[in-house]
């Protein structure tokens, strides 16, 4: 059964397919930290900085309702697509430069509902990036090793299965993303990322 997601106002509306979820994992990296500051959204950030991601293949999501309020940032000229609606900054979903990767981290602060959310995926048990945590974070080797494995396994076999050509964030057929990105400055990304 899909589960909603949706920004924080309501106009973007979308579902998550929980069968095409690789894993959850929490990334404390200074990257997610600078897309929420630089959105005024901490609030999706943990106690130490953390950003609960769910990896999943990009047929794994689609929206409904509102596509037009999505807007695209990146953080420098190589760096990841960062996903969020353009009508209340809420942050949706980071994906790769390249189409042909499979792979799509939607935020789990925009899945309507987290208890759903916990019992269709399992909850964040793995953390990532903990050297940029801004509070204590006991890291998880070996859990670690096993999501970087879990997710290069199913990005290859949506690789296979072609549902990179069923991105919802590129043209069909293209690599360029439905938005063109707003890319920060070199001063702006060190501001977030120092907030």
């Amino acid at each position: 059964m899909a589960l909603a997601i949706r920004c924080r106002c309501g106009a973007l509306q979308g579902e998550l397919e929980p069968s095409a979820a690789y894993t959850r994992a929490t990334c404390y990296c200074r990257d997610c930290q600078a897309f929420a500051r630089t959105l005024g959204r901490s609030d999706i950030l943990d106690a130490a900085g953390g950003t609960d991601v769910v990896a999943l293949s990009p047929a794994g999501i689609r929206f409904t309702a509102g596509e037009e309020h999505l807007a695209c940032l990146s953080l420098g000229p190589k760096g990841l697509y960062r996903w969020h609606s353009a009508c209340c900054a809420t942050p949706i979903a980071n994906i790769p430069r390249a189409p042909g990767m499979a792979y799509v981290g939607v935020l789990s602060s925009c899945v309507a509902d987290s208890q759903a959310l916990d019992a269709a995926v399992g909850r964040s048990r793995t953390v990532v990036g903990t050297g940029s945590a801004t509070g204590p974070v006991r890291a998880t080797p070996y859990r670690t090793a096993l999501v970087v494995l879990r997710t290069a396994v199913g990005i290859l076999r949506a690789r296979l299965r072609g549902d990179h050509r069923r991105h919802p964030f590129f043209r069909p057929g293209s690599n360029e993303p439905i938005r063109a990105p707003r890319i920060l400055t070199r001063e702006q990304r060190a501001a977030a990322c120092q907030a």
